[in-house]
């Protein structure tokens, strides 16, 4: 795997996981924060790791893995700067996910936490409300604040 490769791989996850939300929100628009992508051996962990470091620099160690400040790469839902590789880990058997900024969190909250596919996770400083449906190989997430704000990420 080059650069090329993990660019195509990540922009392929942001598109699949903007055609999750979209058919689930009315909110079309709204940007990509953040990606991960789920490795899903330790070879491939490592691979990704190595070929990430080619286009960024690690900003935080999380216990699920290493987030990158990569190069600006243009998505079909905006600029992407912030890339995650997540250790392999058997309940996350989909190819990643992206993270996406509602400007309303709270309304958004209300408008569709009761609806099927949608969770609401919290955690000490943040919440976020992540999306799934078994027909996509992808998550969809939706963080307040978003992860460039908690990072103070331009």
């Amino acid at each position: 795997m080059d650069t090329k490769d993990l660019k195509i791989k990540v922009k392929n996850i942001v598109e699949k996981a903007t055609a999750l939300k979209n058919k689930y929100i009315d909110h079309k628009d709204t940007p990509v924060n953040y990606a991960c992508i789920f490795s899903q051996n330790k070879e491939e962990y490592e691979e990704l790791l190595e070929v990430t470091r080619k286009i960024g620099n690690v900003i935080k160690e999380t216990q699920t893995g290493l987030l990158f400040h990569i190069e600006p790469l243009q998505t079909v839902s905006g600029v992407l700067k912030l890339l995650k590789i997540r250790i392999p880990d058997p309940t996350r058997p989909e190819r990643g996910d992206a993270d996406f900024t509602v400007s309303n969190f709270s309304d958004f909250k209300k408008k569709y936490i009761s609806n099927e596919g949608f969770k609401l996770i919290k955690r000490e400083d943040f919440e976020m409300i992540e999306l799934m449906d078994p027909k996509f190989d992808v998550r969809a997430y939706f963080s307040n604040p978003p992860l460039d704000l908690q990072l103070n990420i331009q």
